[in-house]
């Protein structure tokens, strides 16, 4: 519905059979928008070919996960412990642990603040657990004993999670209310077409999408196609905004001209580390290429040979 591409819909529940792309236009970009299959209880082991589903999910940047108002909370748990069993973290950040390995030395054991879930001997009975008797390991948050194998792991992806309850049509207005509230939570009808916007808006919010407009040199800019960066991938600065146009950019920049809210003034000039914000607007200004010979009226370099002995000598004058 928010792509335009069909999609198989019925009174019955899995009717997702097999991925279904589409795009989203929005805000002057372009969002994929892939409708996959549900997953079971057990989806995590194979089950439902739920691994294959999951799999496509965790190269994604932000997961809608549909569930049905009109049914228990239950759902939702089920769902969320299937997802974070095969590695996936909803709506988490990466604790605050330093952890790596070394080849001699033993284990290192530090924090920098009060632990109260894990303390020093219970560490060493993780490592050890792991084949590791050689590692450093820092604390720099209370974190509890799941956090710590995750890091160990290595192998977590933390994603953006929204639950979007749909048929929200068929409940009360108290139930949708108490659903609405919940955190990262959107409430929507597909058969009445209510909170569709809500639900765009909220995707672009999560996502942190930035847009970036060009400029060529001596024109006006070019609003139609912004360039679209994200923290997430790759980053926001004026790096990455060079990079996302070709790779030799970078070597070839002098200098960039920006207007817009990560400006101080218009126009500021800026270096590959600035920070670009929503709908800034960038004017790339490349180096000069060195002519042959040398720069202007005067030559940076002589063409004669470096010692006297090397000179050629001039014939003799003809008397």
């Amino acid at each position: 519905m928010l792509t335009g591409t069909h999609s198989e819909a019925a009174s019955y529940e899995f009717t997702t059979l097999t991925c279904i792309p589409g795009i989203i236009h929005y805000n002057d970009a372009k969002i994929q928008m892939l409708d996959l299959p549900g997953i079971i209880e057990g989806a995590s082991e194979g089950k439902g070919r739920g691994r294959q589903v999951i799999a496509v999910a965790k190269s994604s940047d932000l997961v809608l996960m549909v569930l049905d108002a009109s049914k228990s909370e239950g759902h939702r748990q089920i769902l969320t412990g299937e997802l974070e069993a095969v590695g996936l973290r909803l709506n988490k950040r990466p604790p605050q642990i330093y952890f790596k390995k070394k080849k001699t030395g033993g284990i290192s054991f530090n924090s920098t603040c009060t632990l109260t879930h894990v303390d020093e001997k219970l560490c060493y009975q993780i490592l050890h657990e792991y084949k590791i008797h050689n590692a450093e390991v820092l604390f720099r948050e209370d974190a509890t004993v799941d956090d710590l194998i995750d890091v160990i792991e290595g192998n977590r992806k933390y994603m953006k999670c929204v639950y979007v309850y749909n048929k929200i049509d068929v409940i009360g207005i108290d139930d949708v209310d108490n659903l609405a509230r919940q955190p990262n939570s959107v409430v929507i009808s597909c058969n009445l077409k209510l909170n569709l916007d809500r639900l765009l808006a909220r995707m672009w919010e999560e996502m942190g999408l930035v847009r970036v407009y060009t400029k060529p040199q001596g024109q006006q800019p070019d609003f139609s196609e912004p360039v679209v960066l994200s923290t997430d991938r790759g980053g926001c600065t004026v790096e990455d905004f060079c990079n996302h146009i070709h790779r030799s950019l970078v070597k070839e920049l002098k200098y960039v001209l920006v207007w817009g809210t990560s400006a101080r003034h218009y126009p500021q000039h800026c270096g590959l580390q600035h920070h670009l914000q929503d709908e800034d607007v960038v004017q790339i200004v490349k180096k000069k290429e060195k002519e042959e010979g040398g720069r202007g009226r005067f030559k940076s370099h002589s063409n004669a040979p470096a010692r006297i002995s090397d000179r050629e000598k001039k014939a003799p004058l003809k008397t």
